[in-house]
């Protein structure tokens, strides 16, 4: 692992760094958790930095990890990565300043700075999309030499485009008519602020679209994740098996990132789905492992003997 992360660091410094800047800014905001009794949106006001600082970290390290496994340099990826190092820093920026203000950063309307700000991390997350789809580009077309870590890589930056876009419906939302100054909402059918999961936040009471949104958002470390898995405890399956796993894998999770936000938007919440709502996970269950067992079946012979 020490060496993983050595070759990634030496492969991209902005990404690193940003790792290193998004480290130090969660303890501050765990501190700020803990000692500053100040609560927005029924939340203490430094939760919603400790997550995007989280978040980013596991985003810089993913990225540069994935840059690691070209077999050289590219002048595009880093320049998509160094762009989405700066705008990250944008969003923490405002973010950290609107905290230290004591007010939200996000779907605040309430004065024209407030809405400025805003205005300002919603263009920096388009430019950081753009520049997430090059380096998605770039790291297919390269053609990473390993194919199941190729595969698990592909599928990860493209559902992570989708966790992206399954924000869109946030900023479409209409709040509360009696709450002035607000844009957006994370939570559909009742207000943001209300009983929500423990450190998440999500809404108890209602639809939450930050479920899908986190969901589809981190298949870029999930699907990464499953290759290493098979690659080491299914080492006898051949490479071909595991992709095609991998593919089966990508494709359920990328379902399953629809019907999460599929959910929210019908008003309902996470733990307490309908019987519409069991009835699809069931059937993406169902189908799953129906794909599953067709790959394994089609497995080489001789390998399968040996197992």
């Amino acid at each position: 692992m020490t060496t993983v992360l050595r070759r990634a660091a030496r492969w991209n410094r902005p990404l690193t760094s940003l790792v290193a800047a998004m480290v130090v800014l969660t303890v501050v905001a765990a501190v700020g958790i803990l000692v500053d009794p100040r609560v927005l949106t029924g939340a203490p006001i430094w939760l919603k930095p400790f997550k995007f600082a989280v978040s980013f970290v596991l985003y810089g390290a993913t990225l540069a990890w994935m840059l690691s496994l070209l077999p050289r340099r590219n002048r595009v990826a880093e320049w998509a990565a160094a762009t989405i190092v700066a705008l990250a820093l944008v969003e923490m920026v405002v973010i950290v300043a609107q905290v230290i203000r004591g007010t939200t950063s996000h779907f605040n309307d309430t004065t024209p700075l407030n809405s400025a700000l805003f205005a300002v991390m919603g263009a920096a997350i388009m430019v950081l999309f753009a520049a997430h789809l090059v380096l998605g580009v770039v790291l297919l077309i390269r053609r990473i030499p390993d194919r199941v870590a190729a595969t698990a890589v592909g599928w990860g930056l493209g559902l992570s485009l989708l966790g992206m876009l399954a924000a869109v419906p946030m900023v479409r939302q209409t709040p509360d008519p009696a709450i002035e100054g607000v844009s957006g909402a994370h939570s559909v059918g009742v207000a943001d602020g209300g009983p929500g999961l423990p450190v998440v936040g999500w809404s108890t009471t209602g639809g939450d679209l930050r479920i899908g949104h986190f969901v589809g958002l981190h298949a870029l470390q999930a699907l990464p994740l499953l290759a290493m898995l098979l690659n080491r405890l299914a080492s006898r399956l051949d490479a071909r098996t595991r992709v095609r796993l991998l593919v089966v894998a990508g494709a359920a999770y990328g379902v399953l990132t629809l019907v999460l936000t599929w959910q929210a938007l019908r008003g309902q919440p996470l733990l307490r789905p309908d019987a519409l709502t069991l009835a699809v996970v069931a059937a993406l269950a169902v189908a799953t492992a129906t794909a599953i067992g067709l790959v394994l079946a089609r497995r080489r012979p001789d390998l399968a003997l040996a197992a």
